[in-house]
């Protein structure tokens, strides 16, 4: 069987909207994948804005917004199916723009109507992969471990480090996965205080001092404690790690925040005695980062070409949207905590 699929992201830290055009092909129970064209739209900075401050607004505004949101993602697809003169496409699978994720509350927010899409494109529309899993008591993250199990399980692990870092690994015959901390979401907010849109290599990070006593309020949050399934939202960021920043000049809290991730990230590799992990998400241009967590553990870092770095997580969501439309299972209970595994996605 062969499937041509688009699959959408966009990330919690806002860098643009990923568009990965792909085929998968089954044979048995084994699946083969190529990326056709892939491409990050940047957002226009009114987007941007809008996509940001999301969460603040009314119920009224964020309806609004939902289904504006779809026919932006709808014509965003035209475009670049037009640009590479794509003709055939069985589906498309979006994941929309988070703005609330809290599964202890039942609830998951991901805008971007899919009908929207539809109505754009004219073509098959999977979305809303996140609110089952959650209504069935799962955390509705991470996802993407399915995909490292059908198509990169040569790996030890697979290593995302976007928004926030999450890691899929097989664990006494299961897929488990789990968020790690939080990364851009944090590093790119921190960089906007000096007039940069993101730490580029890390450069300044590496400029600043460690502030000894910020890294050990960070790594004593309860969240690294706990056991998984576990994920984490933007609300947990601005309750437990904005408040620390007070008072620390920024270059300091980039180089903390950096050392911060690099051993929460080398802990788990070093906990489970992992021998490889690939590594993709924009995180993995940070340079210093990176430095960072290979002086922490032995576990070899593979860093891939830049088509699976940058567009890993559409092309998972690309596939998750084939699995759907076959009914075949998509998500799975031992990554998320969910009752069961299951096949997740809403078909407009």
């Amino acid at each position: 069987m062969t499937f041509h699929a688009i699959g959408l992201m966009s990330g919690t830290s806002l860098d643009g909207l990923d568009i990965c055009f792909a085929r998968f092909e089954k044979e048995g129970l084994s699946w083969d994948f190529e990326i056709i064209k892939a491409e990050t739209l940047p957002y226009p900075s009114v987007w941007e804005e809008k996509l940001r401050h999301s969460i603040h607004l009314s119920a009224e505004q964020l309806l609004e917004l939902h289904s504006e949101y779809g026919f932006y993602l709808g014509k965003a697809v035209n475009t670049f199916s037009k640009k590479y003169r794509i003709e055939h496409i069985d589906l498309i699978a979006s994941h929309g723009h988070t703005v609330f994720h809290q599964p202890k509350r039942k609830f998951t927010l991901q805008i971007g109507d899919g009908r929207a899409v539809k109505l754009e494109t004219g073509l098959p529309v999977i979305y809303d992969f996140r609110s089952q899993d959650v209504l069935m008591g799962g955390n509705g993250a991470p996802l993407v471990p399915i995909g490292d199990q059908l198509l990169f399980s040569q790996y030890d692990a697979c290593l995302n480090l976007g928004g926030f870092s999450n890691i899929s690994l097989n664990n006494k015959g299961q897929r488990i996965a789990f968020d790690i901390a939080p990364v851009n979401i944090i590093l790119n907010l921190l960089a906007k205080g000096l007039g940069k849109n993101f730490d580029e290599n890390g450069d300044l990070a590496r400029s600043g001092n460690i502030n000894k006593e910020l890294l050990a309020k960070l790594n004593g949050l309860s969240f690294y404690r706990q056991s998984h399934p576990k994920s984490l939202g933007i609300e947990w960021c601005n309750e437990h790690i904005f408040p620390l920043f007070e008072n620390i000049e920024i270059p300091d809290a980039l180089a903390t925040f950096t050392e911060h991730i690099a051993v929460q990230i080398a802990d788990v590799f070093n906990k489970y005695g992992l021998k490889d992990v690939l590594c993709t998400g924009g995180g993995t241009y940070n340079h210093y980062l990176t430095e960072k967590i290979k002086s922490l553990t032995t576990t070899e870092i593979v860093i891939p070409g830049t088509q699976i770095i940058e567009y890993k997580e559409a092309l998972i969501f690309a596939l998750m949207g084939v699995l759907r439309l076959n009914n075949e299972i998509n998500v799975l209970s031992s990554s998320t905590g969910s009752s069961h595994d299951h096949s997740s996605g809403v078909i407009a």
